[in-house]
């Protein structure tokens, strides 16, 4: 070892004491003692020169022992290195050149006398060296080897070559080819449970004749036994229009593959008033029992149902998977459901000490519309009520204006804040015209009141408000409104609704379906007519939409703006913060032009956050595209909010989620 460079080593703390010494003996002569004072001088002098020997010969003591166990430390390394138990390979970073490999790593290679000179990647093809560039030091994935699985194990060593930084990577290889065989066959023969629903059956098997029905339903049958076949699973139909599927994980790549086929293969048995058979799948895996695993596949099917049916949805632990779903809602002929949910939630508001109405943010008319009405449903249960508005400015202030102004209407609005200060034990929260507990008004108020009710017609998400005490959600609907209108018939008449309050409904209703458009269908109608009759005003209505003469100007320049991608899609991208309101309008309006079929505005927000609005004609499902930028909404009408990355970053996921939907088409 080369002592200059060896480190400093410890050394005890005698030099202090011998200057106090020293400075004792120096006192000593200042009295006049100079005898002593030569004594002591002399003795501290042999004491230094004995201590400073010692200290030298422990210095080369400890410095022949690290010489020593360093250079044993060297031949164990070495030694270790060319005998290890395990393949090793050392390559260049950079160059990925093999700079020594053991004998181990040379015959799991195939290779017999040595890899210099040539590539890591050249002898193992599959291995990819990036995971060492970031720092890792594990493989996240298995290699394979002339039919055998290596779980890759490594480190980097930095080197000086000729002035120039570089790095060696150090890899060890074990084999975990039993191992990883077991863990695929434990993986792939846990069951998955699949509940499978006619989702329409009211509909398909009305008036039908029972030949014919039996028929179709033989035909429904034969079209799931063969689907199942190849899996070896259990099927069976335990209910009228429901059945249960067993089956083993490892099929389920298969059917996701396939884009669950089966939805329309089904779909091709059509009764005789031409009402095709549409199938919901709910599926559930990754639980610790069985009545766990059926408890997901429920979730599943009802998250399937709440999205608009023909579809399927998995379920794990920890989240959903949607596949298909791009079908329009079929509406509900019966009424059943509505008068069950209208008693139900006047006997809930009756129950109440007060009840607290809430939308989401950046309300619009369609989330005051459904508040009138269910204020005019409490004050008919004479409840107090109360409907939160936020300080933020908002495309439904206009109409929250006109209502606040009523005597009917003194003290309805309120704060948040002031309404979890007001909330009890027995106060209800009804959250309007969204499912999702990150869209509404007010997160801290939902998670402050134990009794929530959900109305809403949007499509379910990932997330969703859990434990409501009463849910109402209808993908067919056009609007909340509409729903709320559908529950108010059954227990109001006519004349107790305001007559703006029935304004507020219909604008509502205006506003989602496009002017009576998009979505409509025979019941959009009967709420509209109820309303009519309840003295709304088209004309009063038609003042909710207009639009100045700068906001006219800027709608027109986004439309300007657009342009078209692949087939049908136009895509307008501002470069600057303007209204909501205008980028949605511009979005309705961009459908007017010929062969665009689905329109997509975004621009930034005053936060930072890219905001996106989406609109359709029907035949894209503009939801299932932007669901992969974290948005939501229903099939014609959606919306996105997206953080921390920049419009053209937005622009690029846009396109790539437009991409996918159409490749899959």
């Amino acid at each position: 070892m080369n002592k200059k460079n060896a480190p400093r080593m410890p050394e005890p703390g005698f030099r202090l004491y011998f200057v106090v010494l020293a400075l004792f003996a120096l006192v000593t002569a200042l009295v006049g003692n100079h005898v002593l004072a030569t004594a002591e001088g002399a003795l501290i002098l042999l004491l230094f020169l004995y201590f400073r020997k010692g200290n030298a010969l422990r210095r080369r003591e400890i410095l022949n022992y690290i010489e020593n166990v360093s250079g044993d430390i060297d031949v164990a390394t070495k030694d270790t290195v060319v005998n290890a138990p395990l393949p090793m390979v050392i390559f260049r970073l950079e160059t990925e050149e093999v700079i020594w490999s053991n004998r181990l790593f040379l015959q799991i290679s195939g290779e017999r006398d040595h890899l210099f000179d040539r590539k890591i990647t050249e002898a193992v093809p599959d291995f990819d060296p990036r995971w060492l560039m970031e720092g890792k030091n594990q493989c996240p994935t298995e290699v394979y080897i002339r039919d055998r699985r290596y779980q890759i194990f490594g480190h980097l060593v930095r080197t000086e070559e000729q002035g120039r930084r570089s790095f060696l990577a150090t890899t060890y290889w074990v084999d975990v080819t039993e191992f990883s065989t077991i863990r695929d066959e434990f993986y792939g023969s846990r069951p998955i449970a699949a509940i499978l629903l006619m989702d329409n059956y009211e509909e398909v098997f009305k008036g039908v004749g029972d030949g014919v029905k039996t028929a179709m339903l033989v035909d429904v049958n034969r079209r799931l036994d063969e689907w199942t076949a190849h899996t070896g699973g259990l099927l069976c139909r335990y209910d009228r229009d429901r059945y249960l599927l067993i089956f083993e994980e490892r099929h389920l790549p298969g059917f996701i593959e396939n884009k669950f086929d089966i939805l329309d293969q089904v779909r091709e048995v059509v009764n005789p008033n031409g009402i095709p058979v549409t199938l919901s799948l709910g599926l559930g895996k990754d639980a610790d029992s069985f009545a766990e695993l059926f408890q997901y596949a429920s979730l599943s099917l009802e998250m399937a149902l709440s999205r608009g049916g023909d579809q399927a949805v998995i379920k794990n632990r920890f989240n959903f998977e949607f596949y298909g779903g791009r079908a329009k809602e079929a509406e509900k002929q019966t009424k059943v459901k509505s008068r069950v949910i209208s008693t139900a939630l006047s006997s809930l508001i009756g129950d109440s000490t007060q009840v607290f109405i809430m939308g989401h943010t950046f309300p619009d008319l369609d989330c005051v519309g459904p508040a009138a009405g269910l204020v005019a449903l409490a004050r008919k249960r004479g409840v107090e009520v109360h409907i939160i508005r936020g300080t933020d400015p908002s495309p439904a202030d206009a109409m929250m204006d006109t209502l606040a102004v009523l005597p009917q209407y003194a003290d309805i609005f309120l704060s948040p804040s002031d309404a979890i200060l007001r909330a009890d034990p027995r106060s209800l929260l009804v959250v309007v015209d969204t499912n999702r507990p990150e869209q509404v008004l007010s997160q801290e108020l939902l998670e402050s009141i134990n009794r929530v009710a959900v109305i809403d017609h949007h499509r379910r998400a990932a997330s969703y408000i859990e434990g409501a005490a009463l849910s109402f959600h209808e993908p067919y609907a056009s609007s909340a409104s509409e729903l709320v209108t559908d529950l108010l018939q059954y227990v109001l008449e006519p004349g107790e609704l305001l007559h703006e309050e029935a304004d507020a409904l219909l604008a509502g209703i205006v506003l989602d379906s496009k002017n009576f458009v998009s979505r409509t269908g025979s019941r959009t109608f009967e709420a509209a007519a109820f309303l009519r009759r309840a003295g709304a005003d088209t004309t009063e209505v038609r003042k909710f939409f207009s639009a100045d003469l700068p906001s006219t100007i800027q709608r027109y320049d986004i439309i300007r703006r657009a342009q078209m991608y692949r087939e049908g899609m136009a895509i307008a991208a501002i470069d600057r913060t303007i209204d909501r309101v205008t980028a949605a309008k511009a979005a309705d309006e961009l459908l007017t032009v010929s062969d665009v079929d689905a329109s997509f505005v975004l621009f930034p927000g005053e936060d930072g956050r890219i905001i996106l609005s989406a609109r359709s004609g029907g035949e894209v499902n503009v939801q299932v595209i932007l669901e992969h930028l974290g948005g939501g909404g229903n099939a014609t009408a959606a919306g996105a909010q997206i953080p921390g990355r920049s419009l053209d970053e937005v622009c690029g996921e846009l396109t790539a989620a437009i991409d996918k939907y159409c490749d899959e088409a």
